[in-house]
C-alpha cells in the first residue's frame, strides 16, 4: 500500500510538473521603436554612409536591471545616416554609434576614460535621438558624373571635415598615435543598379578605386579627382553612382574597420 502510494505521489508531481513545461511564454513580444540620426555638429548634415558592416554601427545595452551589461545586437545605419528599431523592450539603454567620425567613446592606453558622448535613454513608444560628430572627411560631387561609351566619369572633390590639429588632439591621448591615421588611402566609385549602392551594395563589374600611398593624396585635398568607372554598363538602364573616401584609422579602435565618408547617390541613365 505504502508504495502504491508513493508511486501515485510521483506521478501527481509528474504531472504537475509536465504542465509547467508546456505553460505558454506569457512575456509581450517588444515592440517599442527607436530613431536615430547622426549629423555633423559643423553644418548638422547627415553623415551619409554604407548600410552594413562598413557603415554606421548601432549598440545599444540595456542596463535597467543594473546587472547586464551584454550589448544588445548590434545594427547599421541606413546610407542618409539614420536609424531605426522597432523591436525593442521598454527600458533604459546606453546607445553609441560608431562610424567614419571622432570616437565619441574615448579611452586611454589603460582603460581610464577620455570621453564619452554616448546618450542614456528611456525607450518607451517611439523615442528619437540625434548624435551630433565630427567626421573623417567631406566627399563631395564637381559636377554630374557623366555617361561616355558606357562609362562613367566623375569629378569629386575630398576635404578634411575635421582639422589635423583637431584630430590629433582627440586620438593622440588614447595612446599609440601615428601621423599615418590622417593618411586618405583611397577613393571609391560605386556603381550599382541598387538605389543603397556602396560597399554592399555595388557591381563590381564597374565599381572602381584609385589608392594612394603615405601621405601622397595631401596634395590632393580640396582638389578636383576625376574618377572612372571599370567595365562597359549594358546601355537602356539606369545605374546609382556614388563617391567615397576614408583615412588610414579604424572605428571602433582595434576593429581593423576602416569606415567611408560617402557623398549622396545620383541616379544616371546609360544610353
Amino acid at each position: 500500500m505504502k508504495k502504491l502510494s508513493s508511486y501515485i505521489l510521483m506521478l501527481a508531481l509528474f504531472a504537475f510538473s509536465s504542465c509547467s513545461l508546456f505553460e505558454m511564454d506569457n512575456y509581450e513580444e517588444p515592440k517599442e521603436t527607436l530613431q536615430g540620426e547622426v549629423v555633423d555638429v559643423e553644418t548638422g548634415e547627415p553623415v551619409l554612409t554604407d548600410q552594413g558592416s562598413e557603415g554606421i554601427r548601432v549598440r545599444l545595452i540595456e542596463d535597467s536591471w543594473k546587472g547586464n551589461v551584454t550589448p544588445n545586437p548590434d545594427f547599421f545605419c541606413r546610407p542618409d545616416g539614420t536609424f531605426q528599431h522597432t523591436k525593442l523592450f521598454k527600458g533604459n539603454y546606453n546607445i553609441r554609434v560608431d562610424g567614419p567620425f571622432i570616437p565619441i567613446v574615448r579611452e586611454d592606453g589603460r582603460g581610464v576614460p577620455l570621453a564619452d558622448e554616448s546618450q542614456n535613454v528611456d525607450i518607451h513608444g517611439v523615442t528619437k535621438v540625434r548624435f551630433e560628430v565630427q567626421p573623417f572627411l567631406k566627399v563631395e560631387w564637381v559636377d554630374e558624373p557623366q555617361v561616355i561609351n558606357g562609362k562613367v566619369r566623375a569629378k569629386v572633390r575630398v576635404t578634411r571635415a575635421v582639422s589635423e590639429d583637431v584630430f590629433r588632439e582627440k586620438i593622440e591621448p588614447m595612446g599609440n598615435y601615428d601621423n599615418s591615421f590622417l593618411n586618405v588611402t583611397d577613393i571609391q566609385l560605386f556603381v550599382s543598379y541598387s538605389s543603397t549602392v556602396g560597399y554592399r551594395a555595388r557591381d563590381e563589374r564597374w565599381s572602381s578605386q584609385i589608392n594612394y600611398d603615405g601621405s601622397a593624396f595631401n596634395a590632393l585635398l580640396g582638389e578636383t579627382i576625376t574618377i572612372e568607372s571599370n567595365g562597359t554598363i549594358p546601355p537602356g538602364r539606369a545605374v546609382f553612382v556614388r563617391a567615397a573616401a576614408r583615412i588610414n584609422y579604424d572605428t571602433p579602435r582595434g576593429s581593423g574597420i576602416r569606415r567611408w565618408n560617402y557623398n549622396e547617390p545620383l541616379q544616371l541613365l546609360i544610353p
